[in-house]
């Protein structure tokens, strides 16, 4: 790392950059953070320039199992805790550890080019008030967010009714006297859907494949807190949790959902009890995949069609960068290549925070993440044993942490982990590095 003592940027005040800022804080790493808001929170700031947030948004984990160990979640909040409590826990936790002097906000970062070609740091060049300035660093950390950037499928056809992706949607009053469809039936889709049920005219749900759902709750508890004590192999966590499912959600196929073409866990499932509910008393329609679009009718795969006032596709994000080559991030196919989600494998002053996605993850499993990655930038300013050992190890070339798992082909699971394994290699690199075992 050129300049080996020399401060870092961080780029992001998201939880994923406020994770990595306490961590720097702690282990007495400088750093410069920016923020292209003018506060904290990142996605969950609905007024943030580039918040994709709705207003009727909820955290589909429970908070126990969202929230960072060090800093729960207050009583009050609520089991499954809406985008302004998330908020505000944020804001909390950001003065809590007193992060905010260690940011510049409303700062947009415009570039970041290499000074050399192996690590002697980085050019930022940054925008404040139509002001650019530029200012070199020796490393770089990058926790900007994976769900800014639209994923807008393309249709065969014109649409000349109102067509949004949901990255554009704000409030239940923009259905309002509108017939509704809804491309996408993740957990945004089918959240989203709930919405236009009950303030639009009528809405339908198209779906290019099957999905599992998950219900918010099971036996009184929030489902992602069943089971947590006994860890399954995989197959056999399948069939238990798919019994627990076929019991509390029974067959999905008899509202007209399609049936998943894949196992249990190779995707997100959806977590919602009310898609379900609605499509039992005929509030919702499935319909299949767009063939095309015509005026306002839309013809569906199966050579049925409708007419729509307003389609909403909420079809995903792709992952951005815009401030930085490509070819900087290793990237490879949808995603950066890079061990453990974040480092790259040659270069030791740049690191990706947060493009890590796995099923139960929570805050938690991404501050480990930025653990790892402090503890090794300050292990290799040290010269320590563990800090060369990564370096090695990382550099040899690696797989994705899915722990033997094959996720479906979609940008989303592109960086998507098993957790369990995941979070195996990220703390025992912690404890090689002299932090704790988790």
């Amino acid at each position: 790392m050129g300049d080996a003592q020399g401060r870092l940027a961080l780029i992001g005040a998201g939880p994923m950059g406020l994770a990595a800022a306490k961590l720097l804080v702690e282990h007495g790493v400088a750093f410069q953070g920016f923020e292209l808001n003018s506060g904290v929170g990142g996605l969950w700031d609905i007024d943030g320039p580039r918040s994709t947030m709705y207003e009727t948004a909820h955290l589909i984990s429970s908070k126990t199992m969202t929230e960072f160990s060090d800093f729960p979640m207050r009583e009050d909040v609520a089991e499954y805790p809406s985008h302004r409590e998330m908020k505000r826990y944020f804001r909390d936790f950001a003065d809590r550890f007193d992060l905010l002097r260690h940011y510049q906000f409303d700062a947009e970062v415009v570039s970041c080019t290499p000074l050399g070609d192996s690590g002697e740091g980085w050019k930022i060049v940054w925008r404040n008030d139509g002001e650019e300035h530029v200012e070199e660093f020796s490393g770089l950390l990058i926790a900007n967010g994976t769900l800014s950037e639209p994923n807008m499928p393309e249709f065969e056809g014109t649409f000349t009714g109102e067509m949004i992706h949901s990255s554009n949607y704000r409030y239940p009053t923009q259905f309002s006297g509108k017939r509704v469809l809804v491309i996408g039936a993740g957990n945004s889709g089918c959240d989203i859907a709930v919405d236009a049920i009950h303030h639009g005219t009528s809405c339908d749900l198209s779906m290019r494949r099957g999905y599992y759902f998950v219900p918010k709750y099971v036996f009184g508890k929030p489902a992602d807190t069943m089971g947590g004590a006994i860890k399954l192999p995989m197959a056999l966590k399948r069939i238990v949790d798919g019994a627990i499912l076929k019991w509390f959600v029974g067959d999905p196929q008899k509202y007209g959902f399609p049936k998943p073409d894949y196992k249990l866990y190779e995707s997100h499932p959806v977590v919602n009890s009310l898609v379900l509910y609605h499509a039992g008393h005929g509030d919702l329609n499935i319909r299949p995949d767009i063939a095309r679009f015509e005026g306002k009718t839309v013809h569906f795969k199966d050579g049925t069609q409708a007419e729509y006032d307003m389609i909403l596709a909420a079809t995903g994000y792709k992952l951005d960068y815009p401030f930085i080559d490509n070819a900087l991030l290793n990237w490879r196919g949808e995603a950066p290549h890079l061990y453990l989600n974040c480092m790259h494998p040659d270069r030791d002053d740049i690191f990706v925070l947060g493009m890590v996605e796995a099923s139960g993850l929570g805050w938690q499993g991404r501050h480990e993440q930025a653990e790892m990655v402090v503890r090794y930038i300050k292990g290799l300013r040290d010269g320590a044993q563990g800090a060369r050992q990564l370096q090695q190890t990382k550099a040899q070339g690696f797989e994705r942490a899915t722990g033997g798992m094959t996720y479906i082909d979609l940008p989303r699971m592109a960086y998507y982990v098993d957790k369990a394994t995941y979070r195996k290699a990220v703390t025992d690199w912690i404890a090689k590095l002299g932090g704790r075992r988790a």
